[in-house]
């Protein structure tokens, strides 16, 4: 069993419905502020870590970004050391789940086959996708990469006991999702398949759209995955801090999903 956390580290105000949610939206300029989590399952034998945020420059350097803390820091108030971290899930490569990869060197990194091929293909640099990534980061990975470092599962796997990766895509390629068996039942960590609760609990899918059914096809994947509707862990809902309970003396930076 474990202990599953949502580590917020960043939010912004600045910005509207129509950023969050595929298609017309009645309400579009209505303000919709997002949060941004790193989710982190802890067991005596075990810490993995899922997705790794982006940093303090980052955020500075795109604007509109309210850095809080490291998610680093969060972690280590938690009483875990970044060297425990055994495992670093990346549930896709868009900016903000990349940016402190670095700062785990002990972790194995996990990422779907069909991800790291999209990044490194011949459309990564059309439209809006080069604004999605960090280039820094990515050429990082393909460097580990031949390390054997980076482990690409091609389709669901388990990781350790208690905790699996799902590919649903949808919103990348090689978007996963993550499923970790605690004390209250599975708990799944849906990442960028589920932006906010709104998209899972209303049907409606976000606004950043590589493949639309396989986004429909992630909810419905997710529903199956949790024990629960409770236990199910939205990518960036500010909602996430009202849902579960604040870790004490860390109110507004990490809540106990389970």
């Amino acid at each position: 069993m474990y202990e599953l956390y949502a580590i917020r580290y960043a939010h912004r105000d600045a910005s509207v419905r129509g950023e969050h949610f595929y298609g017309h939206d009645p309400c579009a300029e209505a303000p919709y502020p997002i949060d941004y989590y790193v989710w982190a399952a802890v067991s005596p034998a075990h810490v993995v870590l899922v997705d790794a945020g982006f940093t303090a420059e980052t955020a500075e350097r795109r604007g509109n970004r309210h850095y809080l803390r490291s998610p680093v820091d969060t972690l280590a108030a938690l009483g875990v050391d970044a060297a425990r971290v055994g495992h670093l899930v990346l549930t896709h490569l868009h900016y903000d789940h990349t940016g402190h990869v670095r700062d785990f060197p002990a972790a194995t990194i996990v990422l779907q086959r069909s991800e790291l091929a999209f990044w490194t293909g011949p459309h990564a640099h059309r439209g809006a996708h080069p604004h999605l990534a960090s280039p820094d980061d990515l050429s990082y990975l393909v460097r580990e990469n031949f390390t054997g470092r980076v482990t690409q599962p091609d389709g669901d796997r388990e990781l350790v006991p208690g905790i699996s990766v799902h590919h649903v895509g949808g919103h990348t390629p090689g978007l996963q999702v993550v499923r970790v068996r605690t004390a209250a039942g599975d708990a799944v960590v849906a990442s960028d398949a589920s932006h906010f609760y709104e998209n899972i609990e209303g049907d409606r899918p976000y606004g950043i759209v590589n493949h639309l059914p396989a986004m429909y096809d992630a909810f419905d994947r997710i529903n199956t995955l949790a024990g629960s509707p409770e236990l199910i862990v939205a990518g960036h809902d500010p909602l996430v801090l009202d849902r579960y309970p604040a870790v004490p003396g860390l109110e507004g930076y990490a809540v106990r999903i389970a």
